[in-house]
């Protein structure tokens, strides 16, 4: 079961990924003739090798720098990457591009094979500016000072210390007092840093801002649709998705706060009221350990099919998890895949609730997903856009609810965990909605300040419920809970993919509740395309369609609810 990597044919087993060592292949895949169509073809198979080499040494020098930010080591190995490496590679990425899109042969390919690879190409030569270069530098390097501060967070509860992730065990808490002390202490610890990371964020909005102006975009939020390779749709159905979220899902999460509040014997519900079971009984415990955690998923995906459980187990077998909360560590979740080697890392920060499950088989779905793309014929075409990896993520976290009882012994818990997993799933899609509609302003807005920013954030998490709890008096708090959310800071106008890969989820967990084996070769073979296809055919291919309208929503939004009625 240990995975051996991929033999290379082009480039040397050992390469070291310094620039001396690079610029000579770089050189050759210029310079080389193609002189018919399978010179184009092994051309491209070539430079995808060296493509997928540099991408799995980056991504190993950004998993060890986020297992522990605190080493300065790991933190130069990033950056030498991204101040030397990359900076030198992209021009000569662009040559490269102009290559291939100038090639006389382009025609002959199968187009069926190629279309999308080809548009990506056409795409990138558009946008590509090379007094860019630096700037993307600046901003991998400055990017990467979020984990440093983030990583560094921690808090004091009962004299002990403890991450964030951890402390946020205590919202759980029966006793009201002990929830909004460990609330209280958490947004606190927040609020330190605040000006600190509203100084980063200025400085990460300017230059983002002039690599919009250098493209010749008015703005970022442009810019990015373009660079994110958004040919489905656009800024006005972001902005209408919007709509039917605030028409057709807020009513409904608004209903399940005036249930919370019921049935917590509250008049007001604050924010530290919006984690705690309604039945008065402590905080679900799926598992005691990340080795447990690790253990029970393989069993889960097992269950759901012997193909799936074996993914995760080859990934046990390869110490390809680092689950665990601890201090310096660098905060959320991710799947990373290992382009060379065909499997992926799972990084996390458990800290032994029901949250933690599902990152769990969410990182999971990705997994799956890495594993099903590894052996596709060029390393551009395992690239999908977030709208089709969401889906493989979000679809998993639903499908593997069936299975569930192997994190729970007792039926009511299993019932509590799918309630309380269903009413996330609603949840997600608000605040998506949030995190987008405040990226639109913030980057249509370049010139604004940080206060402008926090009234700004207030006034659209308002109209999206602002959680469904009463935040009077702690307005502070409230204007600054923009800054836990990583894509901010790390992967702009990365997030409304969530939302419309929630909807595509449930779509395929109907498919699944009515015929499972069918759905799940569906949601698999769609998976196995990689983006190889335009995204609306990957969606059908899964059974469903790529849709985020007011009447899509508001039909699968009546059939989550259907599911939650059926739970009691």
């Amino acid at each position: 079961m240990i995975i051996q990597k991929k033999q290379r044919t082009y480039i040397p087993q050992d390469l070291k990924i310094e620039w001396e060592s690079l610029s000579p292949i770089l050189d050759e895949l210029l310079k080389r003739e193609i002189n018919n169509v399978g010179d184009l073809e092994q051309w491209l198979k070539d430079k995808s090798e060296f493509e997928a080499a540099l991408e799995e040494d980056f991504a190993w020098r950004y998993i060890k720098m986020s297992c522990d930010t605190a080493n300065e080591q790991l933190v130069k190995d990033f950056q030498y990457f991204a101040t030397e490496i990359e900076p030198k590679i992209s021009p000569i990425g662009n040559e490269l591009n102009k290559k291939f899109s100038e090639s006389p042969f382009i025609d002959e390919l199968d187009q069926d094979k190629y279309f999308v690879y080809i548009r990506a190409v056409k795409k990138a030569l558009e946008l590509y500016r090379e007094e860019n270069i630096e700037l993307f530098t600046q901003l991998q390097v400055a990017q990467q000072k979020y984990q440093s501060i983030t990583g560094a967070m921690s808090v004091k509860i009962n004299d002990q210390e403890y991450t964030l992730e951890q402390a946020a065990n205590f919202l759980k808490d029966t006793d009201r007092s002990v929830r909004q002390n460990a609330w209280e202490t958490i947004q606190q610890r927040r609020l330190a840093d605040k000006d600190e990371l509203n100084i980063l964020f200025d400085e990460l909005i300017a230059m983002r801002h002039k690599v919009a102006l250098n493209a010749g975009f008015e703005n970022y939020r442009d810019y990015m649709f373009q660079a994110l390779g958004r040919f489905d749709y656009d800024a006005k159905d972001c902005y209408d998705f919007a709509v039917a979220i605030e028409q057709e899902i807020v009513p409904v999460l608004k209903e399940q706060a005036e249930k919370r509040a019921d049935a917590l014997g509250l008049t007001t519900l604050k924010p530290w009221d919006m984690e705690v079971s309604t039945t008065g009984k402590p905080a679900l415990k799926p598992f005691a350990s990340g080795q447990e955690l690790i253990d029970k998923s393989i069993d889960c995906f097992t269950a759901i099919s012997p193909v799936l459980g074996e993914k995760l187990a080859i990934m046990k077998a390869n110490n390809l998890f680092d689950v665990e909360s601890r201090m310096g560590k660098a905060p959320g979740g991710y799947n990373y895949p290992l382009a060379e080697t065909g499997a992926p890392f799972i990084f996390m920060n458990s800290a032994n609730s029901l949250r933690d499950l599902t990152t769990m088989v969410h990182e999971g779905g990705h997994a799956v997903h890495t594993f099903l793309t590894a052996n596709l014929a060029l390393n551009d075409f395992k690239h999908c856009p977030s709208e089709v990896a969401e889906l493989a993520s979000m679809s998993m976290e639903l499908i593997s609810m069936d299975n569930w009882n192997i994190y729970f012994d007792k039926e009511e818990d299993l019932i509590r965990a799918k309630k309380e997993q269903l009413v996330d799933v609603l949840k997600t899609l608000p605040w998506v909605a949030v995190i987008d509609q405040f990226q639109h302003w913030i980057y249509t807005n370049p010139d604004h300040n940080s206060a402008d920013r926090e009234i700004a954030f207030k006034q659209i998490y308002s109209r999206f419920g602002a959680g469904f709890a009463n935040w009077e008096g702690f307005e502070q708090q409230f204007g600054n809970l923009w800054q836990k959310q990583l894509h901010l800071f790390e992967v702009p106008f990365y997030y409304i993919e969530y939302a419309i890969a929630q909807l595509g989820a449930i779509a395929v967990w109907k498919n699944y509740k009515e015929n499972p084996e069918q759905a799940l070769d569906q949601y698999l073979a769609a998976l196995a395309l990689g983006y190889t296809k335009p995204m609306n055919e990957i969606y059908e291919t899964a059974g469903i369609k790529f849709d985020f309208s007011a009447e899509y929503v508001k039909e699968l939004a009546a059939f989550v609810k259907e599911e939650l009625e059926k739970l009691g």
